[in-house]
């Protein structure tokens, strides 16, 4: 027989399947949840890291593209003197604590601006190495950390000089929410900045604690640190359990500063940070998932699994092998005992043509009586006893899947949970407005430098570099007073012939069509009425919104209209009735939404903290399902369903099997068995499969073989002895 084929593997691999599922549902369903803070809760302060690291890394490579886009645009001009490209940088850009203007071959400072900068720091004699002009970070004397960002300034006939930036590694626009601190982290571990709850010496010092651990973990490579097949963020990235301080324990989250792609570099992120963060949770009793279910819905699996391998032992496997025995019996010549005809189904239909195949070739003629041939279709067959132990098993793993242990009647969702909900989606909101405000500022840095008598090539020239070091725009261009476009950059402008420039900083049209334009217009003083116009592209606002952990983000303007979204939406659609309420709210807000057996996390933060991009009075809002979140009630919903899941997989596979390999080959010998029974002795009867069923179609074969011989003896036999008057 074959090893795989056959009657008996499958009811084997069955019983074996459902007695290991039995044991897996005991377990599983009756399992302890042990742990004291939620993973949901956990996973959420990796996610606020992860904000964390993404808005500094952001800021950080921003101000170094800033100011190096900014020294070649004054490059490309006339030679100016120190003090106006100092003024010029602070009127563009408020985002230094301190800058200055150096002659390189001299050491002589010609200009500076704020806090003194660490010109100590900066090796005159290595500018012009490779890396020489890289952002560093340097430690002053009172202890406080300054990135230092470098960039040339180069005019013919004039001795080359240094454009130096300071700024501290601060976390622009980070909600840190209620009683969470944060923290910059180098890569010896050494705490470089912090904010947030670190009134008291233990709060200080769990936190320099995780930061020794995070510089640790962070040199890990990105891809060899997460799970096969993980995505998410590029960086290392983790969480923390530290100290329990009365009812309260300190959970925290790391993340390395990282590109946005995967495989890619900033200048940031060559910087070897680590952003670190910790908050007090309060902890919770253990609960146990109702460990009585498991045994329940375990032993009701034995007893289901018992009675339909029985039935299939009972009413399948022992007539099939009974059949083979009697077949064998038949064709050894062992004619005398009847055949054993089983009581139903296509085994029944075999047995009864055996037995008249037995009378046949004891020389009985093909139309003797013998046992009553069985009706068709009036007793089950083979897989109407299939079908019945697929509903017995589907009894068993329905229920599972679809009606016990339902989250949504008891669950309760973390309130830490809810609060970084809200705190992630403030940071996001921020985030989006500093982006739009950089945007804007960008703009206004190329329309001072654009004077009266700035050539169309040489607007051109600029606009282009613009578009290349900043891909957020789809398009920029120079329009003039009487609404004639002077020079541009990038796509064609969605900007209507003979329009003057807008008096708003932003301006969103393009209703009706498949994508919202976001246009934002910077005055040029020099230009009598002109202006610079960069049309942003929807893409890069979309990518802003995309955060692990936080659902579904949409960016919605006062009307309540999508202007952006991190999955597929239309333009200017309505958002969902249910959310909004949430744009009531003049403040971040924060709940979880009961809609029926739907739970979610919902959270609203409208622009806040200046800026011309607050004119827009755009809000963020995020919605999630509490089902992605690991709460203890869902785990123990998803564990319930895998539980009903895998016995239906194993009763469809198991029962699938004996279908193919026993029912279909059985159906179709049975007629052949009844056809050789009533003469047909032309056809021949291959086996199928090399099992019992082949075994007993071989038979049938030898028996139509030997019939056969029978025939054509009689055949010969009465020609023989036929009278000679006919020869005659």
């Amino acid at each position: 027989m074959s090893l795989i084929g056959g009657i008996r593997p499958p009811i084997a691999v069955l019983a074996t399947l459902l007695l290991t599922l039995a044991g897996i549902t005991a377990l599983a369903l009756g399992k302890p949840e042990n742990a004291l803070v939620p993973e949901a809760v956990r996973k959420s302060q990796q996610y606020v890291a992860e904000d964390g690291a993404i808005a500094l890394r952001a800021s950080l490579d921003e101000s170094i593209t800033d100011l190096t886009r900014t020294a070649t645009l004054f490059n490309q001009q006339q030679p100016a003197a120190a003090d106006d490209v100092l003024d010029k940088v602070g009127d563009v850009y408020q985002k230094w604590r301190g800058t200055a203007v150096m002659e390189i071959a001299s050491g002589k400072l010609l200009g500076a601006r704020g806090e003194n900068v660490p010109l100590t720091a900066i090796d005159r004699s290595r500018l012009a190495d490779e890396g020489g002009l890289a952002p560093r970070l340097v430690r002053l004397e009172n202890g406080q950390t300054r990135l230092v960002t470098l960039a040339l300034l180069s005019w013919e006939g004039r001795p080359q000089q240094l454009l130096i930036a300071s700024s501290s590694l601060s976390f622009p626009g980070v909600d840190l929410g209620e009683g969470r601190a944060i923290g910059v982290v180098d890569g010896d571990g050494r705490v470089l900045n912090s904010h947030g709850a670190l009134g008291d010496k233990g709060a200080r010092e769990q936190l320099r604690t995780f930061a020794g651990i995070a510089a640790k973990k962070g040199k890990q490579n990105a891809i060899s640190a997460k799970a096969p097949g993980a995505g998410g963020y590029t960086g290392v990235s983790g969480h923390l359990t530290g100290d329990t301080v009365a009812d309260r324990q300190t959970v925290g989250g790391y993340a390395t500063l990282a590109a946005g792609d995967p495989g890619q570099t900033t200048p940031a992120g060559t910087l070897g940070l680590t952003v670190v963060t910790q908050v007090g949770v309060e902890k919770h009793a253990s609960r146990l998932s109702r460990p009585a279910v498991g045994l329940v819905a375990a032993g009701a699996l034995l007893v289901i699994g018992a009675l339909a391998v029985m039935l299939l032992l009972s009413t399948v496997q022992r007539p099939l092998i009974r059949l083979f025995l009697e077949s064998r019996r038949l064709t050894r010549g062992d004619l005398e005992r009847p055949v054993s005809v089983p009581r139903s189904g296509e085994a029944a239909r075999i047995g009864a043509a055996l037995e008249r195949l037995r009378g046949q070739l004891r020389g009985a003629p093909v139309d003797a009586e013998g046992p009553p041939r069985p009706v068709r279709r009036r007793r089950p067959g083979t897989r109407a006893l299939l079908v019945v132990c697929a509903l017995l098993l589907l009894g068993w793993a329905a229920p599972l899947m679809l009606l016990l242990n339902r989250a949504e009647d008891d669950v309760r969702v973390p309130t830490q949970t809810v609060h970084d909900q809200k705190a992630r989606t403030a940071t996001l909101s921020d985030r989006v407005r500093r982006a739009l405000n950089e945007g804007h500022a960008d703009l206004a840095a190329v329309a001072s430098l654009i004077g009266d008598r700035t050539s169309a090539q040489e607007m051109n020239a600029v606009l282009g570099r613009t578009l290349k070091d900043h891909q957020r725009y789809e398009s920029v261009y120079v329009l003039g007073a009487d609404g004639k476009i002077l020079a541009r950059a990038g796509h064609a402008p969605h900007h209507s012939a003979g329009e003057a420039p807008s008096e708003n900083a932003f301006d969103v049209s393009g209703h009706g069509g498949k994508k919202p334009v976001i246009t934002a217009t910077a005055a040029a003083p020099d230009r009598q009425g002109a202006a610079v116009v960069g049309e942003f592209r929807i893409e890069f606002l979309n990518a802003l919104l995309g955060r692990q952990g936080l659902g579904e983000v949409r960016v919605v303007d006062t009307e309540g209209r999508v202007i952006g979204g991190d999955s597929g939406y239309r333009a200017f659609q309505k958002l969902p009735s249910s959310l909004q309420p949430l744009l009531d709210q003049k403040s971040d807000h924060g709940e979880v939404r009961r809609d029926g057996g739907s739970v979610r996390v919902v959270a609203a933060a409208p622009f806040s903290g200046g800026g011309v991009a607050d004119s827009l009075r755009w809000t963020v809002v995020s919605s999630q399902p509490a089902s992605w979140l690991a709460i203890p009630e869902y785990s123990r919903q998803n564990r319930t369903v895998l539980a009903g899941m895998l016995g239906l997989t194993a009763a469809a596979a198991c029962l699938g099997w004996l279908h193919i390999v026993v029912a279909r080959p059985l159906r179709a010998l049975a007629d052949q068995a009844e056809n050789l029974a009533d003469g047909d002795r032309k056809t021949v009867l291959y086996p199928r499969h090399h099992d019992e069923v082949g075994a007993v179609a071989r038979s049938l074969e030898l028996i139509r073989q030997r019939l056969q011989d029978q025939q054509r003896q009689r055949d010969g036999a009465t020609r023989t002895h036929a009278p000679a008057g006919r020869n005659q």
